[in-house]
């Protein structure tokens, strides 16, 4: 797979996280949204309410957005900022409400849903049960599709490195704190085959008879 350098490319790649994660945790339950990569202050990213915020003569969609400025975390980050926006569509669609303080305060009705998909919450005083993280599953789901980081980011003045993912419709507060990734990447020195793995492993390319590198 090319590097994920150019803003067309990740655009495409973003709905193809969407539908894998569909695929994984919701059964295929999920219409696929427009997804959208725009600038989310305070916020890793957000799901709209409304089944028509984006329209066109086949009809309208619901918006999941990733946030421009918060692209260039680990992948399993990214992944774990789609899921989180992907259960309160999955809740929305099951007429279950999981947000109130203008949708920014995160009830237990998410912290279930959120857990039961592949999720770790955590609790905020402001913002409810919303700060969640990768669970070991969708570690191995990310290392299993092979999936990889993103390696484009929206120069924005409050930085990137984000510490927790995901909000609803208008942010929960970023914290800045360098966040390293949950895998380790290794690639072969001879052909630049590359494999992730959740831990350091001594790992050999049988095809080049090579020890692959961590990078």
């Amino acid at each position: 797979m090319k590097e994920l350098t150019s803003y067309n490319r990740v655009a495409g790649y973003l709905n193809k996280v969407f539908d894998l994660l569909n695929t994984e945790f919701f059964e295929n339950a999920l219409s696929r949204p427009t997804i959208t990569i725009q600038s989310t202050p305070k916020a890793y990213g957000h799901f709209s309410l409304s089944d028509d915020t984006w329209i066109s003569k086949l009809g309208g969609t619901h918006e999941i957005n990733i946030g421009a400025g918060t692209l260039s975390r680990p992948i399993e980050e990214i992944c774990a900022t789609m899921l989180h926006e992907m259960i309160h569509f999955y809740n929305y669609t099951n007429g279950v409400q999981d947000c109130s303080r203008g949708n920014t305060y995160h009830n237990k009705r998410f912290k279930e849903a959120a857990e039961a998909h592949g999720l770790t919450v955590t609790h905020s005083d402001k913002y409810g049960w919303s700060h969640t993280s990768p669970t070991e599953k969708l570690i191995d789901f990310v290392i299993e599709n092979q999936l990889a980081d993103i390696l484009i980011n929206r120069n924005e003045a409050t930085g990137f490195y984000i510490g927790k993912t995901g909000t609803h419709n208008g942010g929960a507060g970023i914290d800045k704190t360098p966040r390293t990734s949950s895998t380790r990447k290794y690639i072969c020195p001879a052909c630049r085959m590359s494999v992730r793995a959740t831990r350091t492993v001594r790992i050999a390319c049988i095809d080049c008879n090579e020890q692959m590198i961590e990078v």
